[in-house]
This record gives structure tokens, C-alpha cells and sequence, in this order.
């Protein structure tokens, strides 16, 4: 089954809840009468961009619909250290059981996608048109979340699962006998199956890249060649100007000469990616913008209504 952005969030957000609270919120039924009501500003501690807005107003609407939330700041707007971005009202009780589980989605969520917003402005600066993906390094439960974070910094969603493209990599083509093996395995079983889905097909050396161009010459579709590992970095000490050579990239792309979109992957971060942006490929994916991501700081003070 396929996921479904709204019910998904629901039931992770209960989920989480459930892993939370459990049974209750001892500190806070010990020490907040019921009735007291409170006020509690969202504060970002940190230049970045905000993500996690609509999700965190999610939580706290499922812990008491009777909060208010309020935002002065919106989902992909560039914030400054010291932003009040938003404002939550309603029994303090609420406010504090669901403090927790929102902060750790918004602040991973803008991590994500202040991450994403500084590689698209890197990369940009050399090659205005090239597209940074993401990848299915996420966190099992969050990818939704994860991808709507990249796409909120700029980025662009790659598949979200094994189920919406194929992509054929090293290990698929090794057990299929070859990569053209498995490029015609896998335009008959979408012939079979009548699936209209986008080919990726993994490529590490300039053999392989030449290979791929003349199945592409000889008739067989493919949507993007993922130009992987092709980027290295220089050992230390190295006398030479620039971090990472991206030679057998550049090389690539131009036997490649537009048949196809290309995709560099491996050795991406924010020291390299404007010199592989250079090379003229037209997508990049990190894994990092997701699996290693750091937490925006963001606070939630609350103060008596």
C-alpha cells in the first residue's frame, strides 16, 4: 500500500504520542493545576529555514484541539537567530505533554532543510539549472517528512520508495547477468506489468558508461544514468587547488553528450558540490541532507497566559 501524506502523519504523530506519553505526563499533571493557561513562543536560536510548521501545529492539535497555534513565520522561510516564528495558546497542561514530539519534528525537519537550501545555493553558483535530489537514506517512519523537509530547502524529491521508479544499481546488475540483462528485464516487466515508471540505471567506471550509451543508441530507454562514486576526494597534503577531482565525472557527462539526464552520487557535501555542479550534470543526490543531518535549534518558552 502507498502512502497517504495525511493519515501517515496521523498515525506517526500517535504513534510517537504513544511512545511519549505512554499513560500520562506525570511531571506535568504533578505540578500544572488543570486550569492553568498558557502561552509558549517557538524561538529559533539558529539562522536557517523553517520546516515542520503545519506538523507541529498537527501535534498539538491531537493532544487538545482546543490549542491555538499561531505562526509569524511559514514552512521554507529563511529565518534569523532570535525569530519568534510562532505561538501556541491553550491549557498549559497540552502545551507541555506535546512540546516534545513537536520541537524533535520541526527542528529535524528545518535541519533538512536548511541543509538543502545551502547545497541548492551552492551548487547553483556554477551551474544555475542543476537539481539536488535526496534519497532513501531516511529514517524508517520519517521519509515523508524527510522529503517534504528537502522540498521545502529547494531540493527535489528522488524516488520515495522501491515502488515508484526503477533503478538498477551494481548489485542488481550483477545478479540479473549484466547490465543489459537487466535494462531489458526491466522494460519487459513494465511492459508486462503496464507501469509507466522512470529507468535509472548505475554506472561507476567509463566502460560502463559506454556501454550504457550504446544501449541507449541501440534503442533501450533510459530516463537517467547514475554516475556513481566518480567524484574523489584528494588525500591531505595534496598540493592541488581543489578538494575533489571530479575528472571521470566531467568525462562522463560529455560521452554521455545529453542522451540522457545524469546523476552524480557519492562524496556530495557542501565543500564539493559546486565543483560537481560544474561538470554540467544535471542532478545531485546526498544522502547526507537526510541520514546525517543536524537538528535546527529551536525552543518553545512558555510563559503564563
Amino acid at each position: 500500500m502507498l502512502f497517504d501524506a495525511s493519515t501517515d502523519l496521523d498515525s506517526l504523530i500517535a504513534r510517537a504520542l504513544a511512545e511519549d506519553v505512554a499513560t500520562g505526563d506525570v511531571t506535568t499533571l504533578a505540578t500544572i493545576p488543570a486550569e492553568r493557561a498558557a502561552t509558549a513562543t517557538f524561538l529559533v536560536k539558529e539562522d536557517g529555514v523553517l520546516a515542520g510548521c503545519r506538523v507541529a501545529a498537527r501535534v498539538f492539535e491531537t493532544v487538545d484541539a482546543s490549542l491555538a497555534v499561531t505562526w509569524t513565520a511559514a514552512d521554507g522561510d529563511p529565518v534569523a537567530a532570535g525569530t519568534r516564528a510562532g505561538t501556541v495558546t491553550g491549557a498549559a497542561r497540552s502545551v507541555l505533554t506535546a512540546e516534545r514530539l513537536a520541537l524533535n519534528l520541526m527542528q529535524r525537519m528545518s535541519g533538512i532543510a536548511t541543509a538543502t537550501r545551502r547545497m541548492v545555493d551552492a551548487a547553483r553558483t556554477t551551474n544555475p539549472a542543476v537539481e539536488i535530489l535526496d534519497t532513501r537514506k531516511t529514517v524508517p517512519g520519517l521519509r515523508l517528512l524527510d522529503k517534504e523537509a528537502v522540498r521545502l530547502g529547494g531540493g527535489t524529491n528522488h524516488r520515495v520508495g522501491l515502488y515508484d521508479m526503477v533503478l538498477i544499481k551494481d548489485n542488481h546488475i550483477e545478479a540479473a547477468g549484466g547490465l543489459e540483462a537487466a535494462l531489458r528485464a526491466a522494460h519487459a516487466y513494465l511492459d508486462a506489468h503496464d507501469l509507466a515508471l522512470e529507468i535509472e540505471v548505475e554506472v561507476r567506471t567509463l566502460d560502463e558508461v559506454d556501454r550504457l550509451v550504446a544501449l541507449i543508441d541501440g534503442g533501450l530507454r533510459v530516463d537517467r544514468a547514475l554516475l556513481d562514486n566518480m567524484v574523489v576526494r584528494h588525500a591531505k597534503g595534496s598540493s592541488d587547488t581543489a578538494l575533489f577531482d571530479t575528472t571521470m565525472l566531467a568525462e562522463a557527462v560529455r560521452r554521455i553528450a545529453g542522451r540522457t539526464a545524469t546523476e552524480a552520487s557519492g562524496n556530495v557535501t557542501l565543500a564539493s558540490v559546486a565543483q560537481i555542479a560544474a561538470t554540467s550534470v544535471t542532478h545531485i543526490s546526498s544522502g547526507a541532507l537526510t541520514h546525517s543531518v543536524r537538528a535546527l535549534d529551536i525552543s518553545l518558552k512558555v510563559g503564563l497566559a
